[in-house]
């Protein structure tokens, strides 16, 4: 399970090094993709192949499978961690996320989120007040 908020920096030639606690999970190899809000998310290999193996269920003779399928697909990149624990991000998905130097990386329960950092400080502060209800919707009389 990713936990936790971590600040590494990316460097000159687009690599970034995964906190250590994240490094073992993600040793049969990751997947990186466009996510939502305009983070990435990087998968575990054999969890993102379960989650394909569910959206190539889905019909797609439907017109919002196939684009959600091709934009999935399409704007994912295979990657291993070197011995240092670096990932290389592709260009096209720093250029979707408007990663630089300053990242922050989350643990969302089953991917992480590779956010740049100015990015998620605005997301925290513009969602801060919806998070009560969100919680509720998610987990209705918990807590």
């Amino acid at each position: 399970m990713f936990l936790g908020t971590h600040y590494p920096k990316l460097d000159d030639k687009g690599r970034l090094t995964l906190p250590a606690k994240f490094r073992e999970p993600l040793t049969g190899g990751l997947m990186i993709t466009k996510g939502q809000d305009h983070c990435l998310y990087v998968f575990p290999r054999d969890e993102f192949e379960q989650m394909a193996r569910k959206v190539a269920e889905a019909p797609f003779t439907n017109e919002s499978v196939r684009a959600y399928q091709r934009y999935l697909f399409a704007g994912t990149d295979e990657q291993s961690q070197d011995s240092q624990g670096r990932i290389s991000i592709a260009s096209e998905l720093r250029r979707y996320a408007g990663l630089s130097k300053d990242c922050v990386v989350i643990g969302a329960i089953n991917r992480l989120e590779i956010w740049n950092a100015e990015r998620w400080e605005s997301y925290l502060d513009e969602n801060e007040e919806n998070y009560a209800q969100a919680r509720e919707e998610v987990l209705p009389g918990v807590f």
